[in-house]
Protein backbone atom coordinates (compact mmCIF):
# COMPACT_ATOMS: atom_id res chain seq x y z
CA UNK A 1 0.00 0.00 0.00
CA UNK A 2 1.66 3.48 -0.78
CA UNK A 3 1.87 5.87 2.19
CA UNK A 4 -0.64 8.31 0.22
CA UNK A 5 -3.57 5.67 0.69
CA UNK A 6 -2.45 4.83 3.94
CA UNK A 7 -5.15 6.03 7.33
CA UNK A 8 -2.75 7.97 9.18
CA UNK A 9 -4.79 11.12 10.83
CA UNK A 10 -1.81 12.98 12.74
CA UNK A 11 -2.20 16.15 14.29
CA UNK A 12 -0.68 19.28 14.81
CA UNK A 13 -1.47 19.92 17.83
CA UNK A 14 -0.66 18.20 21.41
CA UNK A 15 -4.13 16.57 22.96
CA UNK A 16 -5.10 18.74 25.81
CA UNK A 17 -5.81 15.84 27.87
CA UNK A 18 -2.65 14.18 26.95
CA UNK A 19 -0.07 14.32 29.52
CA UNK A 20 2.56 11.73 29.75
CA UNK A 21 4.84 13.14 26.50
CA UNK A 22 4.35 8.91 25.25
CA UNK A 23 0.63 9.69 24.69
CA UNK A 24 1.33 13.22 23.26
CA UNK A 25 3.47 11.81 20.55
CA UNK A 26 1.95 8.59 19.67
CA UNK A 27 -1.81 10.80 19.36
CA UNK A 28 0.11 13.34 17.34
CA UNK A 29 1.71 10.22 15.30
CA UNK A 30 -1.51 9.12 14.47
CA UNK A 31 -0.77 5.51 16.59
CA UNK A 32 -3.62 5.63 18.82
CA UNK A 33 -7.02 7.66 19.30
CA UNK A 34 -8.29 8.12 22.62
CA UNK A 35 -12.24 6.82 23.15
CA UNK A 36 -12.88 7.17 26.37
CA UNK A 37 -10.85 7.49 29.46
CA UNK A 38 -8.57 4.91 29.72
CA UNK A 39 -9.63 3.22 25.99
CA UNK A 40 -7.83 3.75 23.22
CA UNK A 41 -7.97 2.51 19.26
CA UNK A 42 -4.93 1.51 18.13
CA UNK A 43 -4.90 2.57 14.72
CA UNK A 44 -3.11 1.10 11.58
CA UNK A 45 0.27 2.68 12.11
CA UNK A 46 0.00 1.99 15.83
CA UNK A 47 -1.06 -1.76 15.59
CA UNK A 48 1.34 -2.16 13.09
CA UNK A 49 3.99 -1.01 16.12
CA UNK A 50 2.56 -3.95 18.36
CA UNK A 51 2.66 -6.58 15.74
CA UNK A 52 6.40 -5.21 15.10
CA UNK A 53 7.18 -5.69 19.30
CA UNK A 54 4.97 -8.57 19.57
CA UNK A 55 7.29 -10.41 17.26
CA UNK A 56 10.25 -9.28 18.27
CA UNK A 57 9.62 -10.57 21.72
CA UNK A 58 7.88 -13.77 20.12
CA UNK A 59 11.81 -14.53 18.71
CA UNK A 60 13.83 -13.52 21.48
CA UNK A 61 10.93 -16.02 23.61
CA UNK A 62 11.64 -19.00 21.23
CA UNK A 63 15.51 -17.83 20.96
CA UNK A 64 15.20 -18.94 24.65
CA UNK A 65 13.06 -21.88 24.19
CA UNK A 66 10.17 -20.61 25.69
CA UNK A 67 6.46 -21.56 25.13
CA UNK A 68 3.76 -18.87 24.49
CA UNK A 69 0.43 -19.14 25.57
CA UNK A 70 -2.56 -17.07 25.43
CA UNK A 71 -5.13 -17.21 28.68
CA UNK A 72 -8.33 -15.82 28.82
CA UNK A 73 -9.64 -12.71 29.88
CA UNK A 74 -12.48 -13.45 31.05
CA UNK A 75 -12.49 -15.73 34.49
CA UNK A 76 -14.92 -17.75 36.02
CA UNK A 77 -15.74 -16.10 39.83
CA UNK A 78 -14.50 -19.22 41.40
CA UNK A 79 -11.04 -19.41 41.32
CA UNK A 80 -10.92 -15.41 42.42
CA UNK A 81 -13.31 -16.20 45.27
CA UNK A 82 -11.12 -19.38 46.02
CA UNK A 83 -8.03 -17.30 46.20
CA UNK A 84 -9.63 -14.28 48.29
CA UNK A 85 -9.12 -11.86 45.50
CA UNK A 86 -12.57 -11.59 44.66
CA UNK A 87 -13.61 -9.49 47.76
CA UNK A 88 -10.09 -7.94 47.63
CA UNK A 89 -10.67 -5.68 44.31
CA UNK A 90 -13.64 -4.14 45.68
CA UNK A 91 -16.03 -2.50 43.20
CA UNK A 92 -12.34 -2.17 40.91
CA UNK A 93 -13.03 -6.12 39.44
CA UNK A 94 -15.21 -5.34 36.29
CA UNK A 95 -17.92 -8.73 37.34
CA UNK A 96 -20.07 -10.23 35.02
CA UNK A 97 -22.99 -13.05 34.61
CA UNK A 98 -23.63 -15.05 31.86
CA UNK A 99 -27.40 -16.01 31.02
CA UNK A 100 -27.47 -19.17 33.69
CA UNK A 101 -26.26 -16.62 36.57
CA UNK A 102 -23.24 -17.81 36.79
CA UNK A 103 -20.58 -15.37 37.66
CA UNK A 104 -17.16 -14.50 36.18
CA UNK A 105 -14.55 -11.18 36.05
CA UNK A 106 -12.25 -9.48 33.31
CA UNK A 107 -9.39 -11.19 34.82
CA UNK A 108 -6.68 -8.13 35.80
CA UNK A 109 -4.16 -10.52 36.03
CA UNK A 110 -3.68 -14.26 35.56
CA UNK A 111 -2.30 -16.19 38.53
CA UNK A 112 -5.90 -17.89 39.26
CA UNK A 113 -5.92 -19.37 36.07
Amino acid sequence: MRYTQYFLPTLKETPGDAEVVSHQLMARAGMIRKVAAGIYDYLPFGLRVIRKVENIVREEMNRAGAIELLMPAINPADLWQQSGRWQEYGKELLRLKDRKDTEFCVGPTHEEV
